[in-house]
């Protein structure tokens, strides 16, 4: 009878493949955090790293039930921080708002750096961007 024959086998098999992917993304998130905690020495990571290869089961478990928490909070700290970043990006690249570049224009116009043409083209173009 062969391996696929038998639909018990079949479902042991991923069953354990199932097992053994979670056991390698805990594995991968736990060494990750251990690089991102800066509060922690180099020999705790050592220490940490080591019982992984050691005793890898039992050592994720400690793991994560002692350290789970600050974990959490620094994968939370990461997040809040690539946000940050991508929300002041957009904002340089968004540029102004119509009114915003009305009232510079204004501002030039007043000071005489500009004319009254170049002033109501400026305008006309602001308000033209915000009818998109």
């Amino acid at each position: 009878m062969s391996f696929w024959g038998n639909f018990g086998d079949a479902l042991g098999w991923f069953l354990w493949v199932f097992v053994l992917i979670a056991y390698l993304m805990a594995v991968f998130a736990i060494i990750g955090d251990l690089f991102r905690d800066h509060k922690l020495s180099g020999w705790w990571k050592a220490v940490w790293i080591f019982f992984l290869f050691v005793v890898p089961f039992l050592t994720a478990l400690v793991y994560l039930i002692a350290r789970g928490r600050g974990m959490a909070e620094r994968q939370n700290k990461e997040i809040v921080q690539a946000q940050t970043a991508a929300d002041d990006y957009i904002r340089t690249v968004a540029g102004s708002s119509p009114s915003d570049e009305i009232a510079k224009a204004k501002s030039l116009l007043d000071a005489g750096t500009i004319t009254a043409a170049e002033y109501e083209t400026i305008k006309a173009h602001a308000l033209s961007n915000t009818a998109k």
